[in-house]
């Protein structure tokens, strides 16, 4: 599973390059959880969510950014920002990019700002 969720997290950031942001990190793991990519948009930084869902038996993979993995990726980013204090003064979101799917037809969506902190 583990070398599903890196094809599409390639393709994600693949797609993300393409529209103009920046790769910073890739991966940055910590106790409380893992950023898949951390990139440059502009001035601000996005901390980037890539979920794949073959079926939808259990909900798309939007819905498996629930509250818990938000907590999770809040508490991930904040580590990440003091670990790069030349970005801690950067305005930051979170996007979730979503792969829905078998991956001959895979559909793909781009969530920005798609969750708010607080």
């Amino acid at each position: 599973m583990r070398a599903a969720g890196a094809v599409f997290e390639q393709r994600a950031c693949t797609e993300l390059q393409r529209a103009g942001l920046k790769l910073l990190a890739r991966n940055y793991t910590t106790r409380y959880g893992e950023l898949d990519l951390v990139m440059l948009d502009g001035g601000a930084v996005v901390f980037v969510e890539v979920r794949h869902r073959l079926t939808a038996t259990r909900g798309d993979a939007a819905a498996s950014v629930n509250r818990s993995k938000q907590a999770k990726l809040i508490q991930t980013a904040e580590l990440w920002l003091a670990s790069q204090p030349q970005h801690a003064h950067r305005s930051c979101r979170f996007d979730v990019v979503t792969y829905d799917g078998p991956a001959e037809q895979v559909t793909m969506a781009w969530w920005r700002n798609a969750f708010e902190v607080g």
